[in-house]
């Protein structure tokens, strides 16, 4: 009667081990290997940065996209934007007032950029905008957001809106009560006027990051059609 060996062949595990550890290592290897979204920077100067990167929500954007830097201020002008206010502190207060989203030395610094960057971006691509200077106070202010374009709709969103805070990273924000706690920034609304241009009105939050995203749809052609025009533009960052 043949005697059966039921232990393992100790070459055999060690074969399929190291067979096992190859295919980890070149699956590690190959998303490292996968390249990043392109991003190109179109406009920095001091904390002013304006670039295309890749858009995680879409790979069918209309872009490019030829918006003059006149449309594009045009545009900026009719955003509006206000401190969001719960139920008791409008008993208190009433409703907080609305302001213009970019002022107009914003649109001076934005609208070149941002129209070089629709040109320059592909279907798979949105526009990053950061706008930062420092108050008298000492504070950094910023604003920040992105813009995309996919076919009659503009898409418009933003992270801070003359947000204050202090200089430097934003790990610096922190509540001293709490130390390590990061201070979340004061949250706001947005709508775009005239109204009956604006298709959508969408509220995110990043799950475990203190940043809201407010967005805004805006049918941005019928817009512009029925919307003062801003000149003066063109000739901005060139």
């Amino acid at each position: 009667m043949n005697n059966i060996n039921h232990s393992s062949n100790p070459h055999s595990l060690r074969s399929i081990q190291a067979l096992f550890l190859l295919i980890g290592l070149t699956m590690i290897a190959g998303c490292a290997n996968q390249p990043l979204a392109h991003q190109k920077t179109i406009y920095e100067s001091g904390l002013n940065t304006i670039r295309v990167e890749g858009d995680p929500d879409s790979t069918s954007n209309s872009h490019p996209t030829a918006l003059t830097p006149t449309e594009v201020g045009t545009l900026l002008r009719g955003v509006r934007s206000w401190e969001r206010r719960n139920v008791i502190h409008q008993l208190f207060s009433g409703q907080a007032d609305r302001t213009r989203a970019f002022r107009d030395e914003e649109i001076i610094v934005l609208a070149s950029a941002l129209s070089k960057a629709l040109a320059q971006a592909t279907p798979a691509q949105r526009v990053y905008f950061h706008l930062g200077h420092a108050t008298d106070q000492g504070d950094e202010e910023t604003t920040k957001g992105w813009l995309s374009v996919r076919g009659p709709i503009l898409s418009l969103s933003f992270s801070e809106i003359h947000d204050r805070h202090s200089p430097g990273p934003d790990i610096s924000k922190y509540d001293r009560q709490m130390p390590n706690v990061p201070e979340a920034s004061a949250a706001f609304d947005v709508t775009f006027e005239p109204e009956e241009y604006l298709v959508k009105v969408s509220s995110t939050a990043r799950f475990l990051a203190p940043d809201q995203q407010e967005k805004l749809q805006i049918r941005y052609r019928e817009a512009l059609r029925s919307m003062p025009i801003q000149p003066g533009l063109e000739k901005s960052n060139r």
